[in-house]
């Protein structure tokens, strides 16, 4: 069976040699000259509201075939990526100047406020070709800054001005291939036929490597555009000036559009094409402080688990070596851990909400996992637009079987072996999360419906949504409870008292020490959430999943050994409802990375306008919280849960 992995893997990698490596999806298109090139528009976004809008809910020039969507999958919808056709038109390798698209109609009372509104909250527009989004470029102090899209104005001295005429430079790649990849073909059926005395592969052609836009404001002649057609030629020359404006709005004027294209041969290859976007002003991670931050962190964590290792081994050796009348003795004289013997596995207050607690972390943390690993092996690159998200749903039904088997093995656990109840606990775990996250997301829609944005979830999607969370993962999770009822319960080590023993008063309060455990995994975090929170609401590209993996099973380690350090600190002072203090131990870091999120909004989205941003930022903030709170508070629960039994499995105490 090796040997045979072995073979495909070398045929795989025979066949990808013409290439370099290209994942499944994403093979380079070929065109030759003259093809037609088709520019697609994405939703208006904006950093100051974080409301997507419809490019077309703007008076730009419509295509002369009508507006039609692009495919688009689960990802790009929940992401409010609404990707349609564009009046836009390229030859390849065919230079054009002065193209007029259209005149829009006179611009309405409506019209002319919505779009003064739309240049205030610095709305971009953003165009893709050949699935690259448009960049632009500009100088400040001497810097070179990169940005994706354009504005749709500015504003100068009180004057709203458009950007109606757009500068495009295509770079392209001459298109290599050998006879190996001619046979694999690129999605062409022509290269795999052969047809006539002249194959198709001779045709030199070309690939795109680069689309960038230059956007400006050009005052057209009102006389020469009254008779002009779409794609016919401006009669007068245009000068894209970037530093001047000069087509101010006007109510009941109409606009103008023009554009340009010039294509440019380039040395940057087809798998090199994204490294302008990666490369994106404030995107660059600090690959030092990380590193740093993450020694520091392994290094403390490392302390911390000798100590407390060497802590245990020698409470567990004295003990051992006593004879047994000396144990019996030191039985009358326990102190610490050992006189909980009895209390350490009684049932914890609202047993069956931490199994579904529990179920519900698995199966997030296991998505956030397994999504992370793909992502970092490059199958849910930038290019893919949406693919993460889809990946992530598509995960997380998946592991609804996890979820299921460990709610109801913990739960039968806990009820020593019963298997009474364990449906319910299988079909709450089923809909706990789900249903708090929909519950949001639907409050969140509703503001996202009442502005007509984009990022409103379609009421179809919706029904999509429930349908496959009803049709698969539900029926996963009940399977997994089926499993997890067939799987024999975990014996405890030691018997428990009837009567509880008293837990003596604390000197401080054991929540306060739970409370300010979190801040050790947030210490995990914080500078890589910085990127995260900017990619998901600066526009920026994150692509460094592999150092993101290594913060993931990094953050994984500290939260099981915060949660074993308070678990045997509140132990050795006779407290045995550890429980619900082991999970929120570890869990508490989602009270600070919330907090960071406040802090992130009051200093870093300075411009986030309006009480409906703010409250979809807090909402959508608190998702994910909830998300990770659940996901840390189960590893920190399932590390005590091993600890404690390995422990009181190790002595024997009568």
């Amino acid at each position: 069976m090796a040997s045979f992995a072995i073979w495909v893997l070398a045929i795989f990698l025979v066949f990808q040699s013409g290439y370099g490596f290209y994942l499944p999806g994403s093979y380079p298109h070929k065109y030759v000259v003259g093809d037609p090139l088709s520019v697609k528009v994405n939703s208006l976004t904006s950093i100051d509201t974080e409301m997507p809008f419809s490019y077309y809910s703007l008076p730009f020039c419509k295509p002369p075939e009508g507006v039609k969507d692009s495919a688009e999958n689960l990802g790009e919808l929940l992401m409010g990526d609404r990707i349609e056709n564009s009046p836009y038109r390229f030859k390849m390798y065919t230079n054009d100047t002065e193209i007029f698209l259209c005149q829009s109609d006179k611009l309405s009372a409506d019209d002319y406020l919505l779009l003064k509104k739309r240049i205030d909250e610095m709305y971009q527009v953003n165009l893709i070709l050949d699935n690259l989004p448009a960049i632009r470029y500009t100088m400040k102090e001497g810097f070179v800054l990169r940005w994706t899209g354009f504005p749709v104005g500015v504003k100068v001295d009180d004057v709203y001005y458009v950007l109606n005429h757009l500068k495009f430079k295509v770079l392209v790649h001459k298109y290599e291939e050998t006879s190996m990849a001619n046979v694999m073909g690129t999605g062409d059926a022509a290269d795999v036929i052969p047809g006539g005395s002249k194959r198709v592969s001779d045709v030199p052609g070309y690939m795109v490597v680069g689309f960038e836009v230059v956007p400006c404001s050009f005052m057209h002649e009102g006389n020469l555009v009254k008779k002009l057609k779409m794609y016919e030629k401006y009669p007068s020359s245009i000068k894209c000036e970037t530093t001047t404006v000069s087509m101010p709005i006007k109510e009941g004027a109409p606009i103008a559009f023009t554009y340009e294209v010039a294509f440019e041969e380039s040395d940057i290859k087809w798998p090199s094409r994204w490294d302008a976007y990666l490369k994106m002003e404030g995107s660059k991670v600090h690959w030092f402080s990380i590193l740093n931050s993450l020694m520091v962190i392994t290094f403390l964590a490392g302390i911390v688990l000798v100590i407390f290792l060497r802590t245990v081994r020698r409470d567990l050796t004295r003990y051992e070596e006593l004879d047994k009348e000396a144990q019996a003795q030191m039985n009358e004289e326990l102190s610490g851990w050992k006189l909980v013997v009895g209390d350490v596995f009684r049932a914890p207050t609202h047993p069956a909400l931490l199994c579904i607690m529990v179920g519900n972390g698995v199966q997030i943390l296991g998505m956030g996992i397994v999504t992370i690993l793909f992502a970092a092996l490059g199958f849910m690159s930038p290019a893919s637009r949406g693919t993460l998200i889809t990946g992530m749903l598509f995960f997380y039904m998946i592991l609804g079987i996890a979820a299921g088997y460990v709610a109801v093995r913990l739960w039968r656990t806990i009820s020593y072996g019963d298997h009474k109840g364990w449906a319910s606990v299988a079909w709450k775990a089923a809909c706990f999360f789900p249903c708090i996250s929909f519950l949001i997301l639907t409050i969140l829609n509703f503001l996202l419906w009442g502005s007509h944005s984009t990022g409103a979830i379609p009421f179809s999607l919706f029904v999509i949504l429930l349908l496959l969370w009803f049709c698969i993962s539900v029926p996963l999770t009940l399977l997994g409870g089926y499993f997890g009822v067939k799987a024999p319960h975990i014996e405890y080590p030691v018997r428990t008292n009837q009567i509880p023993r008293e837990i003596p008063a604390q000197k401080y309060p054991s929540w306060l020490l739970v409370l300010g455990a979190g801040t050790l995994p947030f210490g995990t975090l914080f500078i890589e959430l910085f990127f995260i929170m900017s990619s998901i609401w600066m526009g920026r590209v994150y692509y460094v999943f592999g150092f993101l993996l290594i913060v993931m099973i990094l953050l994984v380690v500290v939260c099981a050994e915060v949660s074993l350090v308070l678990t045997y600190m509140h132990l050795c002072v006779e407290d045995w409802k550890w429980w619900w203090k082991s999970f929120f131990a570890s869990g508490s870091v989602a009270i600070y990375i919330f907090l960071y999120s406040v802090n992130y909004l009051i200093f870093d989205l300075k411009s986030l306008s309006g009480p409906v941003s703010a409250t979809l930022y807090l909402g959508y903030s608190l998702f994910m919280v909830l998300a990770i709170m659940l996901a840390t508070g189960t590893i920190g629960f399932l590390s005590s849960f091993w600890f404690v039994h390995y422990l009181f499995s190790s002595v024997k105490l009568d």
